[in-house]
């Protein structure tokens, strides 16, 4: 067994006299708790632990590898603290703390940090609810003010039409999420078969709709004042920044907020079923889903990392019982096995999607699924099995430290859920420790013959695929009075903190572009990359020009079912071993296509750099082509169309990609082809597409590192014997004209939303000419979440969770687009909406102040480009691809600079007249058509 690699934590007494001097003089009432530093060679997260006497925890990690910092506030309160009858509040509050406070004016906070350059968002689970910024480093200030502001002084500002917006807009989070979307509603009711009633994890997080509609602002805030004091938090702040600097404005914004009440740790009792519970639901859905779930214990449980272990063996990956037993024989699209754990308890979850090829009942598979769960206890755990995914999970520890955001986020969830940040050396010696003998023991204790919930979603009208009648029925508690009980009151400002003021931004940091190095194999392959010390990892990507549109129209497809066959087995070995091969090094390897490309994406551990690169080899050289995995895999592409016939997303980016490129342009059909193009798909196809696009003239490399480049180029040397010429694309056919200024309806019988997508044939993709300016130029339409059409669908009308606008363009051709999910009893109203903000922006173009947040978004916000390492192999396949000038950014940014209103009005009204687009709407036309023909544009129905 490897020996695991620990972080160190250094409490104060023993750091002594050291860290001390390195610590910065605390403003009063800021406690030094304690700081952990990390040796080379080690795994984990320096930082250091400071306590402000209203009882806010705060922890500072420094990374200077790029000019960003990310700050996060992790409140310990999500939807398990809610009660019966009023669900929903944790996260509808989320959405509130988003619409101004006292001191910062309504839709102020989203403009302000995208002013800044940074992005932003809030997340809401079951166990917390946390509210995180990345922005330039010269902008913390700003960004420890906004969020000051709304933890202490958020009630001035709550009115009544503020939060029957939220309210709008968070039912649209509902429809568009789970009411929309295939198998959404199946969590929830799973859920509520699972846990006691009452339990604190057995209503959704987002709500139930009947307690959306039944709360009231003086619920919501009362549940402010409960459970958002700052004693009941975490900011975490990590980056780039002057510890000291930063000290002193955490003091000066929080300080003066006082504690909230008391915050006692949620009650912790392992659930159990007394017998199992079988429920089932019909849906509009193609593949009927079964999902098993016993219940187990809770996170940071001792049995926790066994149990962990146990799903790896039983249903992780091609080498599992689970990927034998079902898919690897045709009876399942897809099926696995997981052990999510939150504070209150964790859940041993089976799932497969049945294949309606193999008749698709759901009984069978439950059998099946049963009988691989018995195979295992007969097989046993091996010290394979135990070594795998013990290497895995160190390995995608180490991958998790790539971005600070992941880092700070680790750090604020650990101090959270365990009153400890430090848990990266202790989870790692956890799961280090396990035996064979725990992970048996753990599958007598909680698995072997114990009761289990069953749930069957089939689609309409074909219950008789369930795997059992049901024999559960839910029950609901009454509703409660009060939401919460309010026990807080807002402290006065104090004098000498001015509020009203928003803090001025720090100098410009310097923008970090990654130094960049070309060099090429002995056979003429271009490689591009870049040195990263963040991790010792790798990161390569494989790029060959072509995927979609090199195959013929009436083969759509055959790209991806190429790329597929070569995650399969080779002439030396079975895919399970190949598999196996790769999860021992804890390293990744996937092949895929997309429209303009085939890829191979290697994610690895820098020391296992060799032995990945030659499984890649036999991957990529061998490949078996067994006609046993192409029959299967191609039987799954075809399921997995007929599903996607119940996306109405997919539906919408299928009728106007027809509708803009034709059907007999690979753009205007989808690349993961249609149902009768992928039947009649042959493995000869297979391997004549294989020669064709698997050439070295088709390839180039980008490649993220920690190594130099002259052993990167050594370890790439293999890949120099790789034959073949570079392979041209085939003609595209002539576009179509359809009808501009017409509504093209496609039905969706029963549909929540209605999905709308605008556009036009646009530009092609350019850097610095017109396709760039386009983009700027949209910027303020769609291109933010303050931009026009999104603050009037989402937050004035509460039309929809989002909407947006942009220009995408390829080599060859590109388009415009607006789209939106809304509400089905608003669609009319909200294509309304958006046709008047195109002419408007078309007629009269952007406004000064617009174009001022632009340039300020825009030009600050590249500082956060290059922080990843796929960030890092994206940005060096744009210029690969594009044969960009080195300095293309420098180039953007005086565009940016200089750009002229005028000249960005002049292309509004060139490349934005609504009579020129078309306009899908998918939707249930039953009861949207009417209102859509009374808009006055023609509407067509479109069969897909």
């Amino acid at each position: 067994m490897k020996k695991w690699i620990l972080a160190t934590s250094v409490a104060l007494a023993l750091l002594g006299c050291a860290n001390e001097a390195s610590t910065p003089a605390l403003p009063q009432g800021v406690s030094f708790v304690e700081a952990v530093a990390v040796k080379d060679g080690q795994v984990g997260i320096p930082y250091k632990k400071y306590r402000l006497a209203n009882g806010l925890t705060l922890i500072l990690h420094r990374d200077d590898s790029d000019p960003l910092v990310h700050v996060d506030v992790t409140y310990h309160v999500g939807s398990a603290r809610e009660v019966a009858g009023r669900s929903g509040f944790a996260h509808l509050f989320e959405h509130m703390m988003f619409q101004g406070s006292e001191h910062v004016a309504d839709e102020q906070h989203f403009k302000l940090v995208t002013e800044a350059g940074g992005n932003l968002n809030g997340t809401t689970n079951n166990d917390r609810t946390n509210y995180f910024e990345t922005v330039p480093s010269n902008q913390l200030e700003k960004m420890l003010w906004l969020e000051s502001d709304r933890m202490g002084f958020l009630l001035p500002a709550l009115t009544e039409k503020k939060f029957e917006v939220q309210r709008e807009t968070v039912k649209n989070e509902r429809a568009q999420r789970i009411d929309n979307r295939p198998y959404g509603r199946m969590d929830e009711k799973f859920n509520q078969a699972l846990y006691p009633l009452g339990h604190p994890y057995s209503w959704p997080v987002i709500g139930w709709p009947a307690d959306l509609d039944r709360a009231t602002v003086d619920d919501v805030k009362q549940f402010f004042q409960r459970w958002y004091g700052p004693n009941n938090a975490t900011l975490t702040i990590g980056g780039d920044f002057d510890e000291a600097q930063a000290l002193a404005w955490v003091d000066k914004y929080f300080a003066a907020i006082p504690s909230g009440p008391a915050v006692s740790a949620a009650p912790k009792s392992l659930v159990t079923l007394d017998k199992t519970r079988y429920l089932s639901m019909e849906d509009k859905v193609h593949l009927p889903l079964i999902r098993i779930g016993f219940p187990t214990v809770y996170a940071r449980h001792a049995d926790e990392p066994a149990l962990d272990l146990l799903a790896n063996i039983i249903g992780g990956g091609k080498t599992s019982l689970i990927y034998k037993d079902l898919v690897k024989d045709g009876y399942a699209v897809q099926a696995g096995v997981s052990h999510p754990c939150q504070e209150l308890a964790c859940l041993f979850s089976v799932y497969a999607l049945a294949n309606p090829a193999k008749g698709g009942k759901l009984a069978e598979i439950e059998a099946r699924i049963r009988d691989a769960i018995a195979e295992f206890e007969q097989r046993g755990v091996t010290d394979a099995d135990l070594e795998k995914a013990k290497v895995q999970f160190e390995a995608d520890t180490i991958f998790g430290l790539q971005s600070v955001s992941g880092k700070v986020s680790t750090l604020a969830l650990n101090q959270t859920l365990a009153g400890n940040p430090n848990m990266i050396a202790a989870d790692l010696a956890r799961y280090a420790s396990v035996t064979r003998e725990d992970v048996m023991r753990v599958f007598e204790q909680y698995i072997k013959d114990k009761p289990s919930v069953v749930m069957s979603v089939v689609p309409e009208g074909m219950g008789q695929l369930v795997a059992h009648k049901d024999n559960f029925r839910v029950q609901l508690l009454p509703a409660v009075a009060d939401a919460a009980t309010p026990t807080r009151v807002a402290t006065a400002i104090p004098e000498d903190v001015d509020r009203n003021k928003v803090p001025a931004p720090g100098a410009a940091p310097l923008l970090k572009v990654p130094t960049l190095w070309q060099d090429k194999l002995a056979n003429g392959i271009e490689v591009l990359g870049t040195r990263s010390r963040e991790t010792p990892t790798v990161e390569l990507v494989i790029y060959l020009d072509g995927g979609h549109r090199l195959e013929p129209v009436a083969k759509a497809g055959l790209a991806g079912l190429t790329a597929a066959m070569l995650n399969e087995s080779s002439r030396s070995h079975s895919a399970e071993e190949l598999a196996q091969a790769l999860e021992m090094l804890g390293s990744h390897l996937s092949f895929g296509a997309s429209d303009y490309q085939s890829y191979i994406k290697v994610s690895s551990l820098s020391e296992h750099l060799d032995q990945t690169l030659a499984l890649l080899n036999e991957h990529l050289f061998t490949p078996a082509f067994d006609a046993a995995d192409f029959e299967r895999l191609k039987q799954q592409q075809l399921q997995s169309l007929e599903h996607l016939k119940s996306d109405a997303n997919y539906l919408a980016s299928q009728a106007f990609s027809r509708l803009l490129y034709g059907e007999q342009s690979p753009l205007g059909v989808s690349s993961s082809g249609t149902l009768a193009s992928v039947a009649s798909l042959t493995l000869e196809d297979v391997k004549a597409f294989y020669a064709k696009q698997y050439t070295a003239g088709n390839s180039q490399m980008v490649v993220v590192a920690d190594l130099p480049q002259a052993e990167v180029m050594s370890k790439l040397a293999g890949f120099a014997a790789w034959q073949g010429k570079a392979s041209p694309l085939p003609p595209l056919a002539p576009l179509p004209e359809p009808q501009a200024a017409t509504i093209y309806l496609v039905d969706k019988p029963g549909a929540a939303q209605s999905v709308i997508n605008i556009g036009k044939l646009a530009l092609p993709y350019d850097a610095t000419g017109e396709y760039f300016r386009a983009y700027l130029m949209n910027y303020p339409l769609g291109g933010a979440f303050n931009s026009r059409i999104n603050l009037n669908l989402r937050e004035d009308k509460g039309y929809s969770y989002g909407a947006r606008s942009d220009f995408s363009g390829g080599s060859e051709l590109g388009q415009f687009s607006a789209s939106s999910s809304v509400r089905s009893d608003v669609t009319a109203p909200a294509l309304s909406e958006l046709i008047k903000e195109l002419k408007r922006y078309h007629d009269s173009g952007l406004t000064d102040s617009e174009l001022a947040f632009m340039r300020s978004s825009i030009s600050q916000g590249q500082a956060l480009d290059y922080e990843t390492p796929y960030q890092k192999a994206g940005f060096m396949r744009m210029i690969q691809r594009y044969h960009l000038p080195a300095d293309f950014t420098a180039r953007q940014a005086k565009i940016i600079a200089g750009i002229s209103k005028d000249e960005l009005n002049r292309l509004a009204n060139n490349l934005l007249d609504i009579n020129q687009m078309v306009i899908v709407v998918v939707g249930d036309r039953a009861s949207i058509e009417a209102e859509l023909s009374a808009l006055g544009y023609p509407v067509k129905l479109l069969t897909l």
